[in-house]
């Protein structure tokens, strides 16, 4: 298991979009973008409905998260974040987990998911196992 670095948590409280790739029945890659946020180590997800990156998540746990970062680091690079990890996919707690990014993705003030009594859904959590990328992620 990797330990998020002080500088990758910072970044990640900053409201990145998360490409999320997961791998589907055949290995085939499959990817969507989604908030983000930390809790106890752990990076985590809220899903409202059961999404077919669930579906795969439940079948194979591995996990990959890009980020732009933007700038550049050096000759003109992109800087970027890669987490690598495994998932586990647990019920209920994703309107709550929503409301709270939504802070940060969204703006002070705001009500997400914008609907009354939403579905329990579900929180994925990743334990990251490696950082990589294009910038100071130790």
């Amino acid at each position: 298991m990797s330990r998020l670095s002080p500088t990758v948590l910072e970044f990640l409280a900053s409201g990145p979009l998360a490409h999320v790739v997961t791998l589907g029945p055949a290995g085939d890659p499959h990817v969507t973008l989604a908030w983000v946020g930390v809790e106890d180590g752990e990076v985590v997800i809220g899903t409202l409905s059961d999404q077919r990156k669930l579906q795969n998540l439940r079948n194979d746990p591995r996990i990959a998260l890009s980020f732009e970062v933007g700038g550049q680091i050096h000759a003109g690079l992109p800087s970027y974040l890669v987490l690598r990890g495994r998932a586990r996919v647990t019920e209920g707690g994703a309107p709550e987990l929503l409301q709270r990014l939504a802070e940060t993705y969204i703006g002070p003030g705001v009500t997400f998911p914008p609907m009354p009594n939403p579905p329990a859904g579900y929180v994925t959590r990743v334990t990251v196992e490696k950082v990589s990328g294009m910038g100071d992620w130790d």
